[in-house]
């Protein structure tokens, strides 16, 4: 028991010199907590003593990633290409046209193309390059694709904007240099 008043005492010495501290740090506690007494005003008491009332400062700063923004514009823009409709299907009805008949017999395969995408496949393996690109029967950008090429360009520009900046600093520290004798 002796140990644990000697704690209690400790810690309860400990917090009242932290409240009897001076500087900015007090002030800006005292400033939240204005700021968080004047947004969260006392509510009215409620009839139900059952319903919980809570109140939380509105966070500050909130905003959408640019180059998410960038990619929606460009998807919009339509430089991304033709958008593709979701309920698009791309079974091919051509039989359904030819006559009150149709085709006659299952459609065939056409063997050229396989053994073309074969060689194809087989050339990429060789080259240790991917093939999932072979199958891509849409090959308009995804908006991921779109964010990417977004983020790309914006760092690009910053690149470019501090190499600008270090080129500046750089002539601007020759000139008066240069122009002493």
């Amino acid at each position: 028991m002796p140990i644990a008043s000697l704690a209690l005492i400790l810690s309860a010495q400990a917090a009242a010199g932290s409240a009897t501290s001076y500087g900015p740090a007090a002030e800006a506690a005292t400033a939240t907590s204005r700021t968080v007494e004047r947004e969260c005003a006392p509510q009215p008491s409620r009839s139900n003593p059952n319903e919980i009332v809570v109140c939380a400062v509105k966070p500050q700063g909130f905003r959408i990633d640019p180059d998410v923004m960038a990619a929606r514009k460009m998807k919009k823009d339509g430089n991304a290409g033709r958008p593709r409709n979701p309920h698009e299907t791309f079974a091919d009805h051509s039989c359904a046209n030819v006559g009150p008949m149709g085709c006659r017999g299952t459609p065939a395969i056409n063997l050229v193309n396989v053994a073309m995408t074969a060689a194809n496949i087989s050339e990429r393996l060789a080259k240790g390059q991917e093939v999932g690109s072979v199958f891509v029967t849409d090959p308009h950008p995804t908006e991921y694709q779109l964010y990417q090429e977004a983020k790309r360009q914006r760092e690009a520009r910053a690149a470019q904007a501090a190499a600008a900046k270090v080129k500046a600093a750089a002539e601007a520290k020759e000139a008066p240099q240069s122009a002493q004798p």
